[in-house]
């Protein structure tokens, strides 16, 4: 689950957020009332979503945004004035008054797409086994021969396939020579 942070000038108002968060199973890691509380909040967690405002009595919402950290994601809650100004391609917003499933249904897609850039970000291709490369190696030497195609051309016909049936490169190399070899 994301880290998540509250951030409204009152107190009420954030309590009243994290309530409503906690009661659909989300957890809330700190509930601040201005932008320098939620930014040492923010930095002490490294990654989430800030939940906030439009202004605080030190800062407003765009500033607080451009000292987040990186992997930080923004959700104003604000009136529709407030919201005209905002980029939307950055910052994610919802408009008052705010409906409790509205807010639920946010938050979920924010974590959900916070974690799948995560899981990109960490997840790093496979190393091929020695077998497996050279049976990738035989598929393209088989195309090389038979069809008359350069190597990287070759290599190319197999992630292309491999890409179009959704095998892995090794599986569609094998159908490839099987087929061949018929």
């Amino acid at each position: 689950m994301a880290n998540i942070i509250v951030a409204f000038p009152k107190l009420e108002d954030g309590r009243n957020i994290r309530n409503i968060l906690v009661k659909n199973g989300f957890d809330v890691a700190a509930v601040c009332t201005s932008g320098a509380q939620a930014l040492n909040s923010a930095d002490e967690l490294g990654r989430g979503i800030l939940i906030c405002g439009s202004r605080f009595q030190d800062m407003v919402y765009r500033e607080l945004y451009e000292c987040l950290p990186r992997d930080m994601k923004m959700l104003l809650i604000a009136s529709l004035t407030h919201l005209g100004g905002a980029d939307s391609s950055d910052i994610v917003s919802l408009g008052l008054p705010l409906k409790v499933h509205d807010l639920v249904s946010t938050v979920s897609m924010m974590e959900e797409r916070g974690d799948l850039r995560r899981r990109r970000k960490d997840g790093k291709p496979k190393e091929r086994t020695s077998q497996e490369k050279e049976i990738i190696n035989q598929a393209k030497a088989l195309l090389m021969e038979r069809n008359h195609m350069e190597e990287a051309e070759a290599y190319r016909y197999i992630q292309k396939c491999s890409m179009d049936s959704g095998n892995n490169m090794t599986e569609t190399a094998q159908m490839i020579m099987s087929l061949i070899n018929q």
